[in-house]
């Protein structure tokens, strides 16, 4: 029992450790100015962890709440681009992990807005745990509702914006890739919010995080080859270098919008099946640790 209470607390750090924005977790609630990003997309997050608003005339859609202490500055950036806190009618989650599911509880609080998510992520938020690794407090989040279950190929609907929900597990059992097709100078593009598919702390070999882990990976691996995306975003900026894009954008307004990239999704996800499978290869070959005394 001691040793699997260490390599939980193990576990816990490594959440931080392992990950590609592990590096940056110093920002996660640093602020920083809301931006529009294309068409009717704005981003409202902090430095360090994403939360994109989707602004329709029925009212707003809003992806990812970021950790609890990040609440205030996600609600203040949407009164500083000029939207209303309560016009937020959906709220979306891309996974049920404490840095992007964390301040949803409080966010649905203040606006009234109902909590969508995929069906696999669902225990998670509602239990405010990491699955697999529920003991764990400090992969803890509060607790939320979820008014509306989510599966695989599901289009979440406000007026004329469409987001389609692509299960993309792995990362999760119910990490979710939100789609849709916007417009820019008179253009259709695919933009996509795309979960995540890092190995993090998860553990891919026995015991494993949950039943299934190893073909999630490769699954999504599968299916997002198959993507097209114009513009791939993600719940933590860096994946995709969003910030450098709006600083781009912010310098020369009448150039081509930087946030179109299409060459940048495929080596995205080469390299992170790359990584699993690296990953997977070294923790499968590592000698077992003799047990303490």
């Amino acid at each position: 029992m001691r040793q699997l209470k260490a390599a939980l607390a193990f576990t816990a750090m490594a959440v931080v450790l392992a990950s590609p924005a592990s590096a940056q977790r110093n920002n996660w609630g640093t602020l920083t100015e809301p931006f529009h990003i294309i068409d009717n997309v704005y981003y409202v997050g902090t430095e360090g962890l994403a939360a994109y608003l989707f602004v329709t005339p029925e009212g707003n859609i809003l992806l990812d709440g970021a950790i609890p202490e990040a609440v205030p500055q996600i609600e203040a950036n949407i009164a500083k681009l000029g939207f209303k806190l309560s016009d937020t009618r959906i709220l979306l989650n891309s996974h049920a992990h404490f840095d992007h599911s964390g301040g949803l509880a409080q966010l649905k609080k203040d606006t009234g807005a109902k909590l969508y998510a995929m069906e696999g992520d669902v225990s998670a938020l509602e239990g405010g745990f990491y699955l697999g690794s529920e003991s764990v407090k400090t992969m803890s989040a509060p607790p939320v509702r979820v008014d509306n279950v989510l599966r695989d190929g599901d289009t979440v609907k406000l007026g004329a914006t469409a987001l389609k929900a692509n299960l993309t597990p792995g990362h999760t059992r119910g990490c979710t890739s939100y789609g849709a097709t916007v417009q820019d100078g008179g253009k259709p593009y695919e933009l996509l919010v795309f979960c995540s598919a890092t190995v993090a702390a998860n553990r891919i070999t026995p015991p494993l995080q949950y039943e299934g882990i190893i073909g999630d990976y490769r699954e999504t691996f599968v299916k997002a080859k198959t993507m097209k995306v114009d513009i791939p975003l993600a719940p933590h900026p860096d994946f995709f270098g969003m910030l450098a894009k709006r600083d781009k954008a912010k310098a020369d307004p009448k150039a081509p919008n930087p946030f179109i990239a299409p060459a940048e999704f495929g080596p995205f996800i080469a390299k992170a099946e790359a990584d699993f499978e690296k990953t997977l290869k070294e923790r499968t070959e590592a000698p077992a640790k003799p047990a303490a005394n």
